[in-house]
């Protein structure tokens, strides 16, 4: 089963997990959509692996890393959720809602698309 975390419990779940090494953020947004809206990173690395070329980049993850994955509305990063749990990777979880749901919980000025 994956974590399910909305944006507004990220800096609880980073604080749960910091013990088992620097926590990431793996955003799975297609770089069109990174231009439109970004995130910083605070607190944790921030990773941006388009969802279709995860499995070829997967060596660029490590399996021991907390990774909270995330892209527009939940969907996609669920699936890669999925995928990296399936593959090994220990801490995974998914951040529901998606950058939409980021702009509304956490910063206003991350624009909605």
């Amino acid at each position: 089963m994956i974590t399910q975390i909305r944006p507004s419990q990220l800096a609880t779940w980073l604080e749960s997990v910091k013990e088992f090494g620097t926590p990431a953020v793996l955003d799975v947004r297609e770089p069109y959509e990174l231009s439109v809206a970004s995130i910083k990173a605070n607190g944790f690395e921030l990773i941006t692996i388009p969802m279709g070329v995860i499995p070829p980049r997967l060596n660029e993850l490590k399996p021991s890393q907390p990774i909270a994955c995330i892209c527009h509305h939940g969907g996609r990063s669920m699936q890669v959720a999925s995928f990296l749990k399936a593959r090994g990777f220990e801490h995974v979880a998914n951040i529901a809602g998606g950058i939409n749901a980021w702009a509304a919980e956490l910063d206003p000025t991350v624009p909605r698309y």
